[in-house]
């Protein structure tokens, strides 16, 4: 039977149909009610509403949740790092290299693909392309990664990403050395104006982004850094870090893949080898979406960056 929420609009005043409802839909990502609304699942007095459309005080709102529709992707049996299991969600410590969910042009491989093979239902409400996800981390950064296993915990674990209660905390190796060697990036991040493809800092038409950073470690002209971002924008760390002048090393969008104009060849052919995102996931913490208990997981530096911080480390 399918899910239906009658709203009442309290207050004074107009307000915009998305905003209201990400404040009423608890549980709800920006991206599910973009979706709830375009697919013509909310009405006002049985009309369908545009995402822009502005609400007026006692106006009745109906939402009705569509059944989830099973997944038509292929269950691939790729191995996964499984950091944790609980009946409502997993933790999961994703390679470099991994997609996370299906989207055009590719199909299989992917994150998606190698957890509907395990045993176990996965969330339906980010839909059939994306079973399960709650959140995203680019294909070439490593790490932690929270996949619901229900509806309910997924409903909650969105509402406390939204209501930024999730801590995420990631480990970067940046060209160069942050002055000061501990701080605060506060600048809003949106579409770039040439590359629609990629993302930069915007003076106008940007959403707030706030990354904070703190040097852990110096080594042959590069910093080690420990990362939390307080927003979860868009390649944000990557952003962040070319806006202040130091690109994460092996991001060839963003301006960190220049090891050819390195001139000594004990430092360039590590970072030649390496030869990707220096960028990993490594500590994320939220409550359990049942009992509300704090949890911490933290997964350990892929092998081949361990690597190259060692050799780093013996070059001046």
């Amino acid at each position: 039977m399918k899910r239906t929420v009658e709203l009442v609009v309290e207050g004074e005043g107009r307000t915009r149909l998305d905003r209201y409802l990400m404040t009423r839909l608890e549980g709800e990502s920006r991206t599910s009610i973009q979706r709830l609304i375009v697919g013509g699942h909310v009405r006002l007095e049985g009309k369908h509403l545009k995402p822009s459309a502005f609400l007026r005080p006692g106006d009745r709102v109906r939402v009705e949740f569509p059944d989830a529709v099973p997944s038509q992707l292929e269950p691939e049996a790729i191995p996964l790092e499984i950091v944790h299991q609980d009946p409502g969600f997993l933790v999961i410590s994703k390679p470099s290299g991994m997609v996370v969910h299906p989207g055009a042009g590719r199909r299989t491989g992917t994150l998606v693909n190698a957890l509907l093979a395990l045993q176990g239902d996965l969330s339906g409400v980010g839909g059939a392309e994306r079973p399960g996800i709650v959140h995203r981390l680019d294909r070439e950064t490593s790490g932690l990664l929270v996949v619901a296993r229900t509806d309910a915990a997924h409903r909650n674990l969105s509402a406390q990403f939204s209501q930024r209660q999730v801590k995420k905390v990631y480990r970067t190796l940046v060209w160069g050395e942050p002055v000061p060697s501990r701080g605060r990036i506060d600048a809003a991040i949106g579409r770039h104006p040439v590359s629609r493809t990629r993302m930069a800092v915007r003076q106008a038409g940007g959403r707030s982004a706030i990354t904070e950073y703190e040097t852990l470690e110096r080594m042959a002209g590069f910093a080690f850094l420990n990362v939390q971002i307080l927003t979860g924008r868009t390649h944000q760390i990557r952003v962040h870090f070319k806006h202040r002048g130091h690109p994460v090393v092996g991001d060839s969008e963003y301006g960190g893949n220049r090891f050819s104009s390195i001139k000594r060849p004990e430092l360039r052919d590590p970072l030649m080898a390496f030869g990707r995102l220096a960028l990993h996931a490594h500590r994320l913490e939220f409550r359990h979406p049942d009992s509300g208990a704090p949890l911490r997981f933290e997964a350990p530096l892929p092998a081949d960056f361990s690597l190259l911080l060692e050799r780093l480390r013996g070059l001046r």
